[in-house]
C-alpha cells in the first residue's frame, strides 16, 4: 500500500472529515491513511475498458456500475472507532437500491461486485487483508474480481451459499469470464485491447 501519510492514528470520523476536504484520494486502514498512487497507462486502459464492457451490459438492469471515486466501507462504524477499511475499488457494481453511510452518499455499504486491478505495490494487500475485510464485512458482496495489469488474467472469487468462495480464472486472450452476480461477460480480447505484452516489447527492442 505504500507509506502512510501520517504517523498519528485517525478515527473513522477523522478520516472522513479529512478525505472530504482533500483533492487527492486516500484509503484508510485501521487508523492509518494512505495516498492513492498514480497509475500506469496499461492499468488506466484496463479500468476504462472494463467500465465500458460492463456499462453496456448493465444498461436496463437492476445493477449499476460506479467509478473508482466511490468509497466502500468494510467494517462496523461507531464514533471514535479506529478499526476499519475505507477503500476505492477500481470498479464497483451495486444491484438494487444502494445503501450509503450518510447523506453525503459517497460511501457505499452494499456492493454486489468489486474489481481490483493488480499492481506490484498493492497486489499482496488486495489479495490478502483487503479481500479478508471484504469477505467478513460486506454481506452483499457476491463476486470479487482481480485483474492482472501485466498479462491477460482475470481471477474470480464467487461467494457460495455455505460461505466458501469458489475460485475460477481466465488466462487465454480468446477466453471470457462470466460474472454471475451481475449477469455480465468479460471477453479478455476486449479487456486487454491495445495492451502491449512485455514479451512483444522485448522482441521489438
Amino acid at each position: 500500500m505504500g507509506l502512510p501519510q501520517t504517523t498519528s492514528l485517525l478515527s473513522l470520523d477523522d478520516y472522513l472529515d479529512f478525505e472530504r476536504r482533500e483533492a487527492v484520494r486516500h484509503e484508510y486502514f485501521d487508523g492509518l491513511v494512505y495516498a492513492m498512487a498514480g497509475e500506469s497507462l496499461e492499468r488506466s486502459m484496463l479500468c476504462f475498458n472494463l467500465a465500458a464492457i460492463l456499462g453496456s451490459q448493465l444498461m436496463g438492469t437492476p445493477c449499476r456500475g460506479l467509478s473508482p471515486n466511490m468509497k466502500v466501507l468494510s467494517g462496523d462504524y461507531s464514533p471514535g472507532q479506529m478499526r476499519g477499511l475505507f477503500s476505492y475499488p477500481d470498479v464497483t457494481v451495486v444491484c438494487g437500491e444502494p445503501k450509503f453511510h450518510d447523506e453525503r452518499r459517497d460511501v457505499l455499504l452494499n456492493p454486489t461486485l468489486i474489481v481490483e486491478m493488480l499492481s506490484p505495490g498493492t497486489e499482496s494487500f488486495d489479495r490478502g487483508e483487503k479481500f479478508q475485510r471484504y469477505r467478513k464485512h460486506l454481506d452483499s458482496l457476491q463476486d470479487f474480481v482481480l485483474v492482472s495489469s501485466a498479462y491477460p488474467l482475470i481471477q474470480l472469487f464467487q461467494r457460495q451459499p455455505n460461505g466458501f468462495w469458489l475460485y475460477s480464472a481466465a488466462a487465454e486472450i480468446d477466453a471470457s469470464m462470466v460474472l454471475p452476480s451481475i449477469g455480465c461477460e468479460v471477453p479478455l480480447a476486449q479487456l486487454y485491447d491495445r495492451q502491449i505484452a512485455p514479451a512483444a516489447e522485448s522482441e521489438q527492442e
